[in-house]
């Protein structure tokens, strides 16, 4: 059998590099502040993202394999190549929905990673068996190597990305996306070897390079212009309007904090917002909170860190990583050695603790609004 031997084009690979980028901080960009948003705006931006991720993937592969030359001319099978594209955006869709519709553990963050790695591996040996009139012959070596890098490189990058959802970690899991499309690709090349085939396999309907080359054309120009359009959501994040401290507040002579702040919560499927001074306490619940009220409890879309800066400047305190609580409500508070909590009139609320840090600070605040603490 007699092998082929390729030659790459040097710009096309560094072109196909870009668009995994630009994939990336998309795709990852529009899964940002999922958790505020309802549910059909969630399922919304996570199709797109799936889009602008599983389509980053296969312009990727193919922009890359644009630049693939042998000796003899060969096309791809259009139905093979559809399929290819379509199993890397049902996949990485499949990865999302994990990500923002089940709690976000780091056994999920890890599955979400691993799923989008064989999403990869799937998109790209579907894609490669679409070559017409020449066969892929890969080795062992570069079917280990490029499987143990998608899996390995795409968790990690979903960890970065999913760790903390700032602007920073966003950035950098872009930068790890695309590292790990980019190597998954080159590693698997690399491993392998190509030989002419006589005829075509009557799949579906063969394209030429030149056919390819305007598919990739339209599906990379939508991907930079949604990249474009998110990358607006950065620049108009940076002048708006932060809550001002109370300190700032005064020294301008403005309210501390806007009029009429109301708390978005959910009642059997029903969004009513609720006034701070009405609720007793804030507890986190993974990526959401639940608000608490003298005679109820809540669903908020709020995470405890945005619950914080919105709900500190109007008085509530916040005990404990996962706990606000309204002063005006608290019937009480306790402390034993290094331990403390803050209780309620109402039976039906539950004792809200106090972290060793906060300890001092919370009972000097809940002294200072009633004047007395008492301490067992």
């Amino acid at each position: 059998m007699e092998l082929l031997e390729p030659t790459h084009d040097v710009f096309l690979i560094i072109m196909s590099c870009l668009v995994a980028l630009v994939a990336g901080f998309t795709g990852l960009s529009l899964t940002r502040d999922l958790s505020r948003k309802p549910v059909l705006q969630r399922q919304l931006s996570i199709a797109l993202a799936s889009i602008a991720l599983g389509g980053g993937i296969w312009s990727m592969h193919f922009i890359a394999m644009l630049g693939l030359k042998l000796p003899i001319l060969f096309y791809y099978d259009a139905a093979i190549t559809l399929i290819s594209a379509l199993t890397a955006v049902l996949i990485v869709g499949a990865a999302l929905v994990l990500l923002h519709f089940v709690k976000r553990t780091p056994l999920v963050i890890s599955a979400a990673g691993g799923m989008v790695g064989v999403g990869i591996l799937g998109m790209h040996y579907i894609g490669m068996a679409g070559l017409q009139l020449c066969r892929a012959i890969y080795t062992p070596v570069g079917l280990v190597v490029s499987s143990v890098v998608a899996i390995c490189l795409c968790v990690v990058a979903f960890w970065v990305a999913y760790g903390r959802r700032e602007n920073r970690n966003i950035f950098l899991g872009t930068v790890c996306f695309a590292i790990a499309v980019c190597s998954v690709h080159f590693f698997a090349m690399a491993g392998t070897n190509y030989t002419a085939v006589p005829s075509l396999t009557e799949f579906g309907p063969t394209m030429s390079n030149e056919v390819l080359a305007l598919g990739v054309i339209v599906s990379s120009f939508l991907l930079f212009g949604t990249f474009l359009w998110v990358s607006v959501t950065y620049l108009v994040a940076a002048p708006a309007d932060p809550q001002p401290t109370p300190e700032a507040a005064q020294k301008d002579d403005t309210p501390a904090l806007p009029q009429g702040l109301q708390i978005p919560c959910e009642r059997d499927g029903a969004r009513i917002f609720i006034a701070p001074q009405d609720v007793a306490l804030v507890r986190a619940d993974g990526h959401y909170t639940q608000v608490y009220t003298e005679d109820d409890r809540l669903f908020c879309v709020w995470p405890i860190t945005e619950a914080t800066k919105r709900l500190v400047g109007t008085g509530f305190l916040q005990t404990h990583r996962s706990y606000l609580v309204n002063p005006t409500k608290v019937a009480r508070f306790e402390r034993a050695k290094d331990k403390g909590r803050c209780l309620f009139s109402a039976d039906d609320l539950p004792a809200v603790p106090v972290s060793r840090s906060k300890l001092k600070s919370i009972q000097d605040a809940l002294g200072a609004q009633r004047g007395a603490v008492h301490a067992t």
